[in-house]
């Protein structure tokens, strides 16, 4: 049975992992025969957001690796502690998470900066030929990670945000929420899942159809 490492980064759109788009990724693995083992850094998330007004929660702060325990029914791993050459993929969940917690793609995006240690994690994994797949703005990740390579990707059809990510030497493929775009030299499928996606159901056309690559990578 394949097993695949999905990466969370906290638990709510706005500060941490979308939680639709984790939960269908989840599932799709599953519906596949694979397995998963949830992982996240054992780190300050960069702020906390009140999910229903929007508003910055000054006077709070979370653990990204103990809210993502949230989604994962308490069964996760702290990414340090955990061995790409144990798996057989990785897939990241998008999410401000991603962008806040993960990257600061989303407070500085022309000094990206990738959380350390999941950078080493996607080195490590993409040297081994592990295949890794990236749902909604966890492609800024891979962005900043493997653009040098000539990364393609996508985030779906926003140009500004194509355009500050492919700086770092990818290219950016326009896609539709229900589409995803394949790296196949690289091993690295991305797709725009929320970052179009409008209901439940048209994020998870694409996030089945980068699970279904990333699986037939592996």
């Amino acid at each position: 049975m394949k097993k695949v490492a999905v990466i969370l980064s906290g638990c709510g759109v706005f500060d941490g992992a979308e939680i639709h788009e984790s939960v269908l990724t989840l599932l799709a693995i599953d519906k596949a025969g694979a397995s998963y083992q949830c992982a996240a850094p054992n780190i300050s998330q960069a702020h906390v957001i009140n999910h229903i007004d929007g508003s910055e929660v000054e006077s709070e702060t979370r653990n990204v690796l103990q809210e993502s325990a949230r989604i994962a029914r308490g069964e996760i791993a702290d990414l340090a502690n955990i061995n790409p050459a144990d798996f057989d993929a990785i897939a990241l969940p998008g999410g401000f998470g991603a962008a806040k917690n993960l990257c600061n793609f989303a407070f500085d995006a022309d000094s990206l900066a990738i959380d350390p240690t999941l950078e080493s994690f996607l080195k490590k994994a993409h040297a081994l030929g592990k295949p890794i797949a990236f749902a909604c703005i966890a492609p800024a990740v891979a962005a900043k990670v493997f653009g040098s390579e000539g990364l393609r990707f996508t985030i779906g059809t926003d140009e500004d945000t194509a355009s500050a990510l492919t700086q770092w030497g990818g290219e950016h493929v326009n896609c539709a929420v229900d589409e995803i775009v394949v790296d196949d030299a690289r091993k690295i499928v991305t797709t725009p899942a929320y970052m179009l996606a409008q209901r439940i159901s048209e994020a998870q056309s694409g996030l089945s159809k980068m699970v279904d690559a990333l699986l037939a990578m592996a």
